[in-house]
């Protein structure tokens, strides 16, 4: 017999089981309905973190879960997690996870009743609904209707207004070409946004500030959205100055239950594509708040929607709003949403799949639950904001900080898991929840700090320089956030005064350790000449020089070749004006584990050793630091600088890839900045422009082409 006190027990192992997974500090309403028939069995049509995301939503529902791969994700963390597996195809995502005929055919073998599409690829093909109603299964996800309707940015927009939505000036159809382009910018007035009518994720979008612009811009943004979403047509709108990027997450049942959740601000962005969310905005009032879901709700009334969906607006800084476009799918930010409503919109999607009503039905009902902050990972060289691929030789997500719950990290990979050149470079979607803004602030801070990445470059220098940037901890932000703080793009963290301090005495402490073991180093003293590199003005690096002065403060009065060891160091200050400035700090470190901790607050990573010192990651950068002794300080005097490699005359390949197109041959004079060839890799087409002006001498490559990181593409006449 059950009984109301297991009943409650239950709840209350719902309720745990939700906080591991989603970090909210509400639980979803999922306790009471567990016995609600959804499906017994559903397949998931994407790969990686989503895949990963919707598999754990699903064991806990008591799903069964189908996973499909390519061969270049044979042995990948989603295969593994999913009950069963089947191959759709080699690694090319056009022969795989784009390939409907054989995603078909694993839905037959499996006996699947149900696919979710997590985000991209089939995520938003009306024509992949079709074939999935033709053949009795349910697609977790909207109507076929609906997404025609809404995923097309130019059908949307039409919609948008017939439904009182606000919408941004532009063009309703469809462009015929870049010189109709130009006449409908000419018309509108400049800037203006060219971006794909399919698709999203920053690809197929670029800005155009003049003519030239716009008939440049228009075939590189449509050869990337044919090459990303099978669809090469464009729309042109006028382009907002100084937006800010802001969207309503909705959610709805086939029961006729439409509700908006609070909103998700992602402005800090790159090349159109997000790179930190937050829920909710510092930039709302209560008022726009409800005005903007009110509408975001009647567009999805409008068009019968039904599942989780997305109405994303540009809001200027009077808080007038514009509809941007609708995504009708998961978005790649939900878990922020999940944060600070206690829902989880995968069990959302699915019951709404299986015809079940929301398991929150009121708008009144909705919860907005203290502050949360997502920070997306990649795998990418953050100063040339190119991707990186390789193998992760060592990984470690961070763990949760203040209270349980408070670090969420969404990933599909493990140690060992390779990053390709062939599908998105995320690795992570890192999430951190506090009662307040400062407080998720504080906590992104220190997972960043506490994320251990190796074998592939990785962005977490930039994210963190963001989240510790005061404009954005005042809430200062726009979508040209990133141009604006780096305009001559992102250098790395610039060292402080303490900061400064804090690394050279940290890198001193390490060293003494190493020497130890080495057997280098006796007794209990030491000094070092520490020097650790500055980013100037101009761009360039200066090595400023630090002495230091360490005491172990172990009681054991020596270093401790297995444990924590402790120093108080007394060192000058590199970055002092006139007179040294000294002061004394402390170091922990316990030997062969990757975090060192200083009295100041701030934790290091110990990376590599260096012929004259090592490599340490500090406020998310690496600094390769000298740490000499005296002798060897004055040794170095006398050695000869290394002469820089002239590389001036060359055109190399910035990343893995395939090249698109070459633009010159043997013999073409080019000028400085002209475009000499196209490389696509991960989705995304890189314009690769002369470094100099000058003759061609060889060409290296044709269309086509695979080629590595630093390749020689093209080379010019001495």
């Amino acid at each position: 017999m059950i009984t109301p006190s297991m009943l409650r027990y239950a709840a209350a192992s719902a309720t745990r089981q939700t906080r591991r997974h989603y970090g909210s500090a509400a639980a979803t309403a999922t306790t009471g309905q567990a016995a609600e028939k959804t499906f017994d069995k559903i397949l998931i049509a994407n790969r990686g973190e989503i895949a990963c995301r919707v598999i754990r939503t699903a064991k806990r529902m008591g799903i069964k879960t189908v996973a499909v791969y390519s061969d270049a994700d044979a042995n990948a963390v989603f295969v593994r997690e999913a009950d069963e597996a089947y191959r759709v195809g080699p690694a090319a995502s056009s022969q795989s996870y784009l390939n409907v005929a054989a995603i078909m055919d694993a839905i037959k073998q499996s006996g699947a009743q149900a696919v979710h599409p997590g985000y991209g690829f089939l995520s938003e093909n009306a024509g992949f609904v079709r074939e999935l109603d033709a053949a009795g299964v349910a697609f977790i996800g909207p109507k076929e209707d609906a997404m025609a309707a809404m995923g097309d940015k130019i059908q949307s927009k039409i919609i948008a207004k017939k439904a009182g939505v606000n919408t941004i000036p532009g063009y309703d159809g469809v462009v015929r070409d870049a010189e109709h382009a130009v006449e409908i910018a000419e018309e509108i007035g400049y800037p203006v946004m060219l971006k794909a009518s399919a698709g999203g994720g920053g690809k197929g979008m670029r800005i155009a500030h003049t003519a030239q612009d716009v008939r440049s811009g228009f075939k590189l943004a449509a050869d990337e959205a044919l090459s990303s979403f099978g669809d090469g047509r464009i729309l042109v709108e006028r382009f907002i100055e100084e937006p800010r990027h802001i969207e309503i997450q909705i959610i709805a049942d086939g029961r006729g239950n439409v509700l908006w959740l609070p909103e998700r601000e992602c402005s800090i962005q790159r090349r159109n594509q997000k790179v930190i969310e937050e829920a909710p905005s510092t930039h709302l009032d209560p008022d726009t708040r409800r005005r903007m879901g009110e509408q975001a709700v009647a567009l999805a009334r409008n068009v019968g929607y039904n599942s989780a969906g997305t109405v994303e607006f540009l809001v200027d800084k009077h808080r007038n709003f514009y509809f941007l476009e609708m995504n009708t799918r998961l978005q790649v930010e939900h878990p922020i949403t999940e944060y600070v409503t206690g829902l989880d919109l995968v069990e959302e999607m699915i019951r709404a799949a299986a015809g079940l009503e929301l398991t929150t039905t009121e708008q009144g009902a909705v919860r907005m639950d203290g502050w949360a902050i997502e920070a997306r990972v990649y795998a990418e060289d953050p100063e040339k904001y190119l991707p990186s691929i390789g193998t992760l030789s060592r990984y470690q997500e961070p763990r949760s900080w203040r209270q349980a719950g408070d670090v969420r990290c969404d990933s599909g990979i493990s140690e060992g898991s390779e990053i390709s050149m062939y599908y998105d470079p995320m690795i992570c979607k890192l999430s951190t929840h506090g009662a307040t803004r400062a407080q998720a602030i504080e906590t992104m801070q220190h997972a960043l700090d506490r994320y251990v990445i190796r074998g592939v470059t990785h962005n977490i220098p930039l994210l963190r320089d963001v989240v510790g940037n005061a404009d954005f901890g005042a809430g200062r932000i726009t979508t040209a956030f990133l141009g604006e703080h780096y305009p001559h793009g992102f250098k790395g963290y610039r060292l402080t005064r303490e900061s400064a301090f804090e690394l050279a005495t940290t890198a001193a402490a390490i060293e003494f350790v190493r020497r130890a073991r080495d057997g280098a180093q006796t007794g209990t003293q030491a000094s070092f000449v520490v020097r650790v590199p500055q980013l100037q003005d101009d761009g360039s690096v200066a090595r400023l020089e630090s002495t230091v002065h360490l005491q172990l403060a172990n009681a054991s009065g020596e270093a401790a070749l297995q444990g924590t060891n402790a120093f108080v160091a007394t060192a000058t200050n590199p970055l002092a004006d006139g007179a040294a400035a000294t002061r004394e700090t402390s170091v922990t470190w316990t030997v062969d584990h990757p975090f060192i901790e200083t009295s100041g607050g701030s934790t290091l990573q110990f990376l590599t050793g260096l012929p004259l010192g090592m490599r340490v990651q500090f406020m998310g950068t690496k600094f390769d630091v000298d740490v000499v002794t005296q002798r060897q300080h004055e040794l170095l005097q006398h050695m000869r600088a290394e002469e820089a490699v002239d590389t001036s005359r060359l055109v190399l390949a910035p990343m893995p890839g395939v090249i698109v197109s070459v633009a010159v041959a043997a013999g073409d004079t080019v000028a400085e900045g002209e475009e000499v060839a196209v490389v696509e890799a991960m989705k995304m087409q890189n314009v690769l422009r002369a470094p100099r002006a000058g003759v061609v001498k060889t060409v290296h490559v044709a269309a086509g082409a695979t080629v590595g990181g630093e390749d020689v593409l093209i080379e010019l006449e001495d």
